[in-house]
């Protein structure tokens, strides 16, 4: 998968997808402050907050490129043009949480009734079983947008939802499924995704 980045541009993941969906709030537990926030955004402040109050240490995962080509319009500066993402991405986060590996994947989806498997992909899934059957907590984070309603969904749960889809199921997941089978994560005007709250009632 090739990308092309410079000054203005916005830098293609590798399924090809802009991870650019905008996050827009009319209900009032999230202020004013959090409306336009992505579930990155979100997650990345919660992580920050975590850190600061040395509660857990979690980070995003960074994604392995190699550099092609760089652009220095001027001495000082240098854009990258053309690079390649050297392998497949696992998932988003990872760190540990009271001497508990964590490690999740985090989306956000438009959709009003269902979330779609195409979002995540088999690499993921093989690793993480890897992650639960080393003793690991592994799962998801997913964000209705429309709602403006974040679950967590443990890997154990999502994994044979996903698993059904090669014997004749659908592609996707109902929307009441991820609410039945998830749990919703409460929010926080520091800790906005607050999963480690989840977390706590199902391990510890």
């Amino acid at each position: 998968m090739i990308f092309k980045y410079a000054r203005g541009k916005i830098m293609n993941y590798p399924n090809g997808k802009k991870n650019n969906v905008k996050q827009q709030s009319s209900d009032p537990k999230y202020g004013f402050s959090n409306r336009g926030m992505t579930l990155e955004d979100d997650i990345n402040a919660t992580n920050t907050f975590y850190l600061d109050r040395d509660k857990a240490i979690i980070h995003k995962k960074p994604t392995p490129v190699q550099i092609v080509n760089v652009h220095y319009p001027k001495r000082s500066a240098a854009v990258i043009t053309e690079g390649y993402f050297k392998q497949a991405s696992t998932t988003d986060y990872n760190g540990i949480y009271k001497h508990k590996y964590i490690d999740f994947e985090a989306k956000e989806t438009k959709n009003k009734t269902r979330f779609p498997l195409a979002n995540i992909h088999e690499h993921q899934i093989m690793h993480m079983k890897s992650i639960i059957d080393h003793g690991g907590v592994s799962f998801l984070i997913i964000r209705f947008a429309v709602y403006n309603e974040t679950y967590y969904m443990p890997a154990e749960s999502f994994i044979p939802l996903w698993d059904k889809q090669f014997n004749g199921g659908k592609k996707s997941i109902p929307y009441e499924t991820i609410k039945e089978e998830g749990y919703v994560i409460p929010f926080h005007y520091q800790a906005r995704v607050n999963y480690l709250e989840v977390i706590d009632k199902l391990y510890f």
